[in-house]
């Protein structure tokens, strides 16, 4: 197995430095799936005429259904979901219902639960304004259309449950409500299950920087929102923000460490307690900038400005920067499926959706 390494700054230096002003050079080790198609699923392969692009996931109750959608073209219509029954194995894909045409701009899909116990599958899209179609019975029927009126350059991009059981959505605005900068955090609230959305307001700015396509995901303990932004502008590495009110206030935003910096971040857990983020790699002078990548470390590395243990190489684009926008599951076994948009070979096939499977464990013997 091949073993990638990189300049290597000491830990113990990270101290020495404030959160706004991390590293700006590799200080990581990382590894390299990216050549092991064996890994690979191809959930939906573009064409000469078919770009897929921007998917997202959500996983079922039953550990074994994972649904994903995305759009055709770049920030195209909401056009595609997919079905696996097999744990991400083996993919059917359907066309979305009629009225989704209105719907376009990386449709992200949620599993929301409202404070009665029922579960929807909810889908949200940037226009018309946030539009948002869910679904009743795990994604066979969907509801009509209809728009949040809420202006946005891309829909929720993250959305956190409460402790009270209300739900916490948050996305990104443009400067007079166009995708330009500067680029400022934005989040409302839902009681009923995200059927319906509360006023939203401004909760992330930072001069000179645009903040975007933010991602929460809560601290091990439970007590602390922790939100990640990409940062647009490309002055230095992704943003960071903390909120221990339940997002009533947030903390200023911050610099992330250098491994952490890329956009449209996807956070989780994995059973052995560490955190992963999948996301398009960013980080100023990395060896896999432009490719789709995932962090490896712990919670407390945000907390502490730590670099966090390694990076992986999931895939190799063929296109520039343009991949990244993931998808994350992780079944109860540990493994990892993590997919995105991507031209995945040279040539005049378009992006397509592909699935990389595989366990820390493996990654990890790497290093």
């Amino acid at each position: 197995m091949k073993r990638n390494t990189i300049l290597s700054i000491s830990l113990a230096a990270c101290s020495l430095f404030p959160a706004a002003a991390q590293f700006t050079s590799p200080n990581l080790p990382w590894v390299d799936l990216s050549g092991k198609e064996e890994l690979r699923t191809v959930i939906a392969e573009g064409t000469e005429n078919l770009y897929n692009g921007h998917p997202t996931s959500v996983m079922l109750d039953d550990k074994q259904t994972i649904l994903a959608t995305w759009s055709s073209g770049h920030g195209g219509k909401a056009a595609f979901i997919a079905r696996s029954t097999d744990k991400g194995k083996t993919w059917s894909i359907n066309n979305t219902p009629d009225d989704w045409s209105e719907m376009s701009n990386c449709p992200s899909i949620y599993k929301l639960i409202d404070k009665m116990g029922k579960e929807r599958l909810m889908v949200f899209c940037a226009d018309p304004q946030m539009g948002q179609s869910y679904s009743d019975d795990n994604g066979k029927t969907w509801s009509p259309v209809r728009s949040l009126q809420k202006p946005c350059v891309m829909a929720f991009s993250s959305i956190v449950r409460l402790q009270n059981g209300d739900y916490l959505g948050l996305y990104h605005r443009g400067a007079n409500d166009q995708d330009r900068p500067p680029l400022t955090l934005w989040q409302s609230i839902s009681h009923d299950g995200g059927i319906t959305w509360g006023e939203s307001v401004q909760v992330g700015k930072m001069e000179g920087r645009s903040p975007c396509e933010p991602c929460v995901i809560r601290s091990a303990n439970g007590k602390r929102l922790i939100c990640i932004a990409r940062e647009n502008e490309r002055k230095g590495n992704s943003l960071i923000m903390f909120s221990d009110d339940e997002g009533a206030t947030w903390s200023p935003l911050t610099e992330t460490i250098w491994g952490l910096t890329g956009d449209r971040h996807v956070i989780k857990y994995t059973p052995d307690g560490r955190m992963v983020a999948v996301f398009r790699d960013m980080a100023p002078n990395s060896p896999t900038k432009g490719h789709f990548v995932m962090w490896v470390g712990n919670e407390k590395d945000l907390r502490e400005g730590t670099s966090g243990q390694y990076r992986v190489k999931l895939l190799h684009s063929y296109a520039g920067s343009d991949c990244g926008y993931p998808g994350l599951e992780i079944l109860p076994d540990g493994t990892l499926l993590a997919m995105t948009y991507i031209k995945i070979k040279p040539g005049k096939k378009k992006h397509s959706i592909v699935a990389v499977r595989f366990k820390l464990d493996e990654t990890d013997s790497m290093l």
